[in-house]
């Protein structure tokens, strides 16, 4: 007899209950992701990202706002490919906004492996942008079994690449000139998201923040925090809508379909791309379920909880409703 009064189960009864996988159902584990895309991926991404900070470093030097004049601004991201030698001057730039996404992926990556969860390598993506690149992911190719270690996976990306943007955003701020009236005939304003602005008024006190004319590090850690908030999103499977799930399953449908629509709201009223995110999410929303888990009866503890208040945090931070603005 077991200690809660009912007879054992016979052997046999288990094993009708949970049979074994035929030969041919059994899952051969993956093989390894070839590090070879992801290379290559990562040097166009050098490349492009060279060439937008080559423009936030000619900008800087000449006073002016980044992409502002009569060139069009996609064509002036082509100028260092035309002359090679400009595109040492990007290097500031690039390294730190690739510093800032690696860090982010590395975050994901390194939980994945505690977890012994199979995930690529980070892979980047190239794109003729105002940024030099679309961002960075991983491909996580086994199942996230437990709420713990979605948890875990999703909010460890985003806090570490804050924790590498914040401080060059701050280092950034505090070296960056002085120009006044440097935002007129501007063609693009990037907006100041919340922490941008505690930083402007806490090392220049007394300066008209729009002066304010940012150096190609505060460029770089400025997409890092771009990339932060939209990724701490509470929506679908971003990392915000993992650690959504991890917390309040139940209720992660209803909150991404909110989020996305919401979006579509910003979107009419302030910044326009917020339009393609807003659509975007609320298709995903509508056509893919967040994967359960095998164990929905497991817990946060506090640690966690407290660590997700952290992360709201880095998104009001992070979060503005007009990253760029033509005046």
């Amino acid at each position: 007899m077991s200690s809660n009064g009912h007879g054992q189960l016979p052997v046999e009864i288990l094993d009708a209950r949970f049979p074994p996988l035929p030969e041919m159902a059994r899952v051969s584990p993956p093989k390894p992701p070839s590090i070879w895309p992801a290379l290559l991926l990562f040097f166009l991404t050098v490349l492009t990202t060279l060439s937008v900070g080559a423009e936030f470093a000619l900008s800087y030097a000449e006073n002016r706002e980044p992409f502002s004049g009569n060139q069009d601004p996609f064509l002036m991201m082509l100028t260092p490919f035309e002359h090679p030698h400009l595109l040492e001057l990007g290097v500031p730039f690039s390294f730190t906004l690739l510093v800032i996404l690696m860090a982010h992926e590395m975050g994901h990556y390194i939980a994945c492996r505690i977890y012994g969860i199979d995930a690529t390598y980070p892979y980047f993506i190239p794109a003729p942008t105002l940024f030099g690149t679309f961002g960075a992911f991983i491909r996580i190719r086994s199942p996230i079994t437990t709420r713990r270690a979605l948890f875990d996976v999703g909010v460890a990306g985003p806090i570490v690449g804050f924790l590498i943007a914040a401080p060059a955003m701050a280092f950034a701020v505090a070296s960056s000139k002085i120009v006044a009236g440097v935002e007129n005939g501007a063609d693009i304003l990037f907006g100041d998201p919340p922490l941008v602005r505690i930083l402007k008024a806490v090392f220049h006190p007394h300066v008209d923040p729009s002066w304010i004319l940012l150096q190609p590090i505060g460029r770089a850690a400025w997409i890092g925090m771009f990339a932060t908030a939209l990724n701490l999103l509470p929506c679908w499977q971003l990392d915000g809508g993992h650690i959504l799930f991890s917390l309040e399953p139940t209720k992660h449908r209803q909150a991404s379909l909110a989020v996305a629509l919401t979006l579509v709201g910003l979107g009419i009223y302030a910044w326009h791309g917020w339009l393609i995110w807003g659509f975007i999410l609320t298709i995903l929303c509508l056509r893919y379920r967040h994967p359960p888990f095998y164990d929905p009866w497991e817990s946060l503890d506090a640690k966690r909880k407290l660590i997700a208040v952290a992360a709201v945090i880095i998104f009001l931070l992070c979060f503005t409703p007009w990253p760029a603005t033509n005046p």
